[in-house]
């Protein structure tokens, strides 16, 4: 730590415990907690249970996890190729060009999610390109909104890499496309992993423009969540919502142990 004093650092310890207990960790564990539960009366929970969880194995929350997880993937793929390559074409970019690039990436990100929902909405409600009511509308609509994140995490690796090496290997004759793929992407794959694992949490958690776009068959779980709460069934929310988080965090930790060792490459 940057304080070197004992009383310092006990004094930074405190400050932490006592910000990061009631607005981060309490609300989590009250999720827990009401996820067990089949009421709610008092201090804590009684009549606990696992019929919520039980239910998340089967049928519509079921499908409603894997919705998620299939959105996810494929908008994080798609942002991170997408993002990407933008990035990697748009490197040596300078003055008003780069900045109208930038800024055309950050404009999803700097309008309100279900701006861009409604957008996706009118574009594509109509022939030729006759996306509403399909799964991809709603693919297209994750990737649009974390295609920015993707750009910006490899824009900000590619401005930390050493061009030595690349000028090493076109000095012995490598062709462009060799030094990119070889070279490179390699040297990247810490922060292309880093960016796939932010844009993949994103989109799991993504609702306002969901809910302007998903058809009745492809029900992504935070809309399923919404629904539950909705309808007063607090607890069976809670559960879907453990579900969420849990599912997301067990790919973010894959995702970590892939650029762990990327990073060692």
């Amino acid at each position: 730590m940057l304080v070197h004093s004992r009383a310092g650092r006990w004094a930074a310890w405190t400050v932490f415990f006592a910000l990061f207990l009631p607005l981060f960790a309490l609300p989590l564990l009250v999720i827990v907690m009401a996820s067990f539960a089949t009421n709610w009366s008092g201090a804590f929970p009684s009549h606990p249970t696992l019929s919520h969880y039980q239910d998340i194995a089967k049928g519509d929350s079921l499908h409603a996890l894997t919705t998620s997880l299939l959105t996810a993937l494929a908008a994080s793929a798609l942002a991170l190729l997408l993002g990407g390559w933008a990035a990697l074409a748009a490197e040596r970019l300078r003055g008003g060009v780069r900045r109208v690039l930038d800024g055309l990436f950050m404009l999803p990100v700097a309008v309100p999610s279900v701006v861009v929902g409604l957008s996706l909405l009118v574009a594509f409600s109509k022939p030729p390109l006759l996306l509403n009511g399909t799964a991809r509308i709603v693919i297209l609509a994750h990737t649009v909104l974390v295609t920015a994140f993707a750009y910006q995490s490899v824009s900000a690796a590619l401005t930390r890499l050493d061009p030595a090496y690349e000028q090493s290997a076109a000095s012995l004759g490598a062709r462009p496309g060799y030094v990119l793929w070889r070279i490179r992407i390699p040297l990247l794959l810490p922060s292309l992993t880093a960016a796939a694992g932010l844009c993949f949490a994103l989109s799991m958690g993504e609702l306002s423009a969901t809910m302007m776009l998903y058809p009745p068959d492809w029900l992504p779980l935070p809309v399923a969540i919404y629904g539950a709460t909705n309808r007063g069934s607090l607890f069976a929310g809670a559960a879907l919502a453990v579900a969420l988080m849990t599912a997301t965090l067990l790919v973010l930790l894959a995702m970590s142990r892939l650029r762990t060792r990327a990073s060692y490459r």
